[in-house]
């Protein structure tokens, strides 16, 4: 028997424009991008409709999904700062959740996925675009389309390097 594509969506979930990574096993590719609420719905319902009754492609939509820890909110800081940091967390949080029920509600296969971990060297642990761009260049069979590390003008969305970095996890290449 054929063995089943997969086109992997990994989500990484902002109020204001969620990362959006799509990475197709069989041509080997990986494209990111931010994308706001109602535009990732809108491109999710689209792929569900497509793919329907498709017997060759499993679609598979990963949700970063800092919700499934325990605790879900590590920042050291108090006062006003920290009551804003911790109502942002919760909000990406309900922005996550309801991208799960939507892309539930389309028939769409969800995974849950726990944070990976913090062990890039930007901010709080967040990759870089240059940490990006080198681990793009050591995937000699991964195109990334869109995307010429060379070309230094062009810069992710912190959201976008999340859901590429997530995408890649999923699918074991990293």
């Amino acid at each position: 028997m054929k063995e089943t594509e997969k086109i992997i969506i990994a989500i990484d979930p902002d109020t204001e424009k969620s990362g959006v990574a799509m990475l197709e096993s069989k041509l080997r590719t990986i494209e990111a991008c931010s994308m706001d609420f109602p535009t990732l719905l809108y491109m999710l319902q689209k792929i569900a409709d497509l793919y329907r009754f498709s017997k060759t492609m499993r679609i598979i939509v990963v949700v970063e999904a800092g919700w499934v820890n325990k605790v879900s909110n590590y920042h050291t800081a108090a006062g006003r700062k920290g009551q804003r940091i911790a109502k942002n967390v919760g909000a990406n949080h309900e922005t996550g959740k309801k991208i799960v029920e939507m892309a539930k509600s389309y028939g769409l296969e969800v995974i849950e996925q726990p944070p990976l971990k913090k062990i890039w060297q930007g901010k709080n642990g967040k990759i870089t675009q240059d940490e990006l761009d080198r681990l793009i260049a050591s995937k000699n069979d991964i195109i990334f389309l869109g995307y010429e590390p060379s070309n230094k003008s062009f810069r992710m969305s912190q959201d976008a390097r999340d859901a590429a970095l997530i995408a890649l996890y999923y699918a074991n290449l990293l």
